[in-house]
């Protein structure tokens, strides 16, 4: 049996591989979820400061690897 991997390793797997995209890159890129799932994921990461969500037009962000991880100091 093969294990898929999970929500988050997808999308921290395109982010490595890019140095910022939105969230509809991110969907594009793992066909396996729903933007809701890939919306969810990203809230979360960006309130555990995995990655940052930067306002580029309204109603467009940017979705970049954080460079520091909160509650690590």
């Amino acid at each position: 049996m093969t294990l898929s991997p999970t929500t988050t390793n997808q999308i921290l797997d395109v982010m490595a591989r890019s140095s910022g995209c939105s969230l509809e890159d991110i969907v594009f890129a793992c066909p396996g979820l729903t933007w809701n799932q890939v919306f969810l994921e990203v809230d979360h990461l960006s309130r555990k400061g995995q990655v940052c969500l930067t306002l580029q037009r309204p109603g467009h962000y940017v979705v970049t690897p954080s460079t520091t991880v909160k509650g690590l100091s």
